[in-house]
């Protein structure tokens, strides 16, 4: 039995306050907008380029569009706006199909993409990596009131796994099957954001949720001062997941990131990465790639999982070609 899943959202403006500053990012629906300028050219003077990032109770949606605004503020010639999505598997979809021309993308959800395999079987994405952002860390978290304090304890629970075409999705489902717990018949199943995510948790009507994100998660960071929330350890089945690929870490959830989490909890993490389409214009990823760098303190202030951002190691991906443009900048 499952539960009922969210309809797919529609890409809204991405508009991000922080440190004082609003950063506005307009953007189209997807769908609507004209072909990805990136990848096609444009004889009309600025071309726009599309970010797909998350959604917006997520860290991909405001880093989206702190990137956009600094895309269009530094980079001649170029406009950016950033795009709600469903994240991971829908972002590479979009990279594919070039409705997007800069996505955000777990790094297990980049690998299975590139190699055509997982939910991606038979039909790889053409896609290479700008480099690794941040680490995403996997919040599966619970009500107080459910008693759910590890993951077999999920068994027979109301559980949201993920929207669909989300990189959460691709993580809780190996996640419960390393537990021996069936997703289609050992849990009644739910795919909702995180958003909606902490608002079942709240009326009830969900027992946990999982969430692959930056920390803090500001969904999260809203429940958790409600004083209900209960983050359960994953970093148990790392190893398990580690078969499948290298980018499944053991990490931490440090103390006190959540009001009320006073203990460490230890997670799986996975890495994130910024792609693009290969047929990219080689000298705009190396743009982009500076950007990234030159503006780390603009995108902190938008959200403090920039933090993370590391010239030194960014280009250290072992899942998937890093771009030739990303490589320049790397080398220089």
């Amino acid at each position: 039995m499952s539960i009922p899943t969210t309809p797919r959202p529609r890409r809204l403006p991405a508009v991000v306050l922080a440190a004082g500053l609003l950063i506005l990012a307009a953007c189209q629906p997807i769908g609507q907008q004209e072909a990805s300028t990136a990848q096609s050219g444009d004889t009309g003077g600025t071309q726009r380029l599309s970010i797909a990032t998350g959604g917006t109770g997520g860290v991909y949606f405001p880093l989206g569009g702190g990137l956009a605004d600094l895309i269009s503020e530094n980079i001649e010639g170029y406009s950016a706006t950033a795009e709600e999505t469903n994240a991971s598997v829908d972002n590479m979809n979009l990279i594919g199909s070039g409705e997007s021309d800069i996505a955000f993308v777990l790094g297990d959800t980049a690998s299975d993409a590139v190699a055509g395999t997982g939910q991606f079987e038979g039909g790889a994405i053409d896609a290479c990596a700008i480099g690794i952002l941040y680490t995403n860390f996997t919040q599966l978290v619970a009500s107080a009131d459910s008693g759910i304090t590890s993951v077999a304890d999920l068994e027979g629970k109301r559980v949201s796994v993920g929207e669909a075409g989300s990189g959460t999705e691709v993580i809780a489902l190996r996640v419960l099957e390393a537990a021996g717990i069936d997703p289609d018949t050992g849990i009644e199943r739910a795919q909702l954001g995180v958003a909606e995510t902490v608002g079942a948790l709240g009326d009830g009507t969900l027992d946990a949720g999982f969430w692959s994100g930056g920390l803090p998660t500001g969904a999260l960071v809203e429940y958790a001062s409600s004083g209900d929330m209960v983050i359960v350890p994953t970093a148990e089945y790392a190893a398990d997941l580690q078969e499948i690929g290298a980018y499944y870490l053991e990490s931490e959830i440090p103390a006190n990131t959540y009001e009320g989490q006073d203990e460490a909890v230890a997670v799986i993490g996975v890495p994130n990465v910024l792609v693009v389409n290969t047929s990219m214009d080689e000298g705009l990823q190396e743009q982009l790639t500076a950007l990234l760098f030159e503006h780390k303190d603009d995108l902190v202030a938008v959200h403090p999982a920039a933090n993370e951002l590391d010239q030194e190691t960014a280009g250290d991906v072992e899942f998937m070609d890093v771009c030739p443009g990303a490589q320049a900048f790397y080398g220089s």
